[in-house]
């Protein structure tokens, strides 16, 4: 949810505190206008920064729509003074997340090659303050959230299992959960992730394996979970690129996470025009 204290904060950094260059009277009506072609995103956050400057948002096309150059996305009517001064932190904000969108759903769609089966999640690279924006743009293009913060899944990293070892950190924290809650446990082996399953994961994390040895990994894994009596999910993570997927998704994983797709997403080119 995208608060007052959220735009707010977003203006104060650009407006400062003596604004003369948006200093306009009148009315007039603006418009956000595509330069790119790709997937729409942050439109809601865009016309938060609108509202909040009493400026109305007459016109807006959803999250997820494809657009192309010239496309008029978002339609303004109010003071040209408030207008001005929200221009530059919306076109930025909707900038940002239909860059993310962008990418995520070139990412789906090329797992999408492989079946409809494989998730392609995002991770908690993103940046400060704006997490909710890009978890949003993720969705958007077709793609999971994954944990929105630290509360959703315990995670149990290199820096647990070096504290604690793997099998006594998975108990650690299955003993501090709530049984709604899923424990993932990051493995770099396939001894790793066989150990993982055995101690009680819920999901294995798959990291910096190349393809081969993923689908290898995935298939003892399942093997495992066999033995075990129970289901278990298989993600894999670590530098995967776009131009990657493919060859994740025919590993035969279930989730393929990517950080790139919050902190490495190009802004798609938007431009803000008044006065049609």
């Amino acid at each position: 949810m995208i608060t007052d204290a959220d735009v707010e904060r977003w203006l104060r950094e650009d407006v400062g505190h003596h604004d003369v260059t948006n200093d306009v009277p009148g009315e007039t009506t603006g418009r956000l206008v595509a330069k790119d072609s790709g997937v729409a995103a942050g439109l809601a956050a865009a016309e938060a920064v609108f509202a909040y400057l009493d400026v109305d948002v007459v016109e807006r096309v959803a999250d997820g729509t494809a657009v192309g150059d010239g496309d008029v996305l978002l339609r303004t009517e109010g003071a040209a003074r408030a207008t001005l001064r929200a221009e530059r932190v919306a076109v930025n904000l909707a900038g940002h997340a239909s860059g993310v969108a962008t990418k995520t759903r070139r990412a789906v769609d090329a797992a999408r090659e492989f079946g409809d089966d494989v998730a392609v999640a995002a991770t908690r690279k993103t940046t400060p303050g704006l997490r909710g924006v890009e978890k949003r743009a993720v969705v958007a293009g077709g793609g999971d959230t994954h944990r929105l913060d630290l509360s959703h899944m315990v995670m149990v990293k290199d820096n647990h299992v070096a504290e604690m070892g793997l099998e006594d950190a998975v108990a650690h924290f299955r003993e501090r959960t709530s049984f709604a809650t899923k424990v993932e446990v990051e493995a770099e082996t396939r001894e790793q992730a066989v150990r993982a399953v055995d101690a009680g994961a819920d999901v294995v994390l798959l990291d910096n394996m190349a393809p081969e040895a993923t689908a290898a990994t995935a298939d003892a894994v399942r093997d495992a979970a066999v033995a075990a009596g129970r289901e278990v999910i298989v993600e894999a993570s670590g530098g995967i690129t776009v131009g990657d997927v493919p060859a994740y998704a025919d590993a035969g994983v279930d989730v393929i996470s990517m950080g790139s797709l919050t902190h490495s997403a190009s802004s798609l080119d938007y431009s803000f025009r008044t006065a049609d």
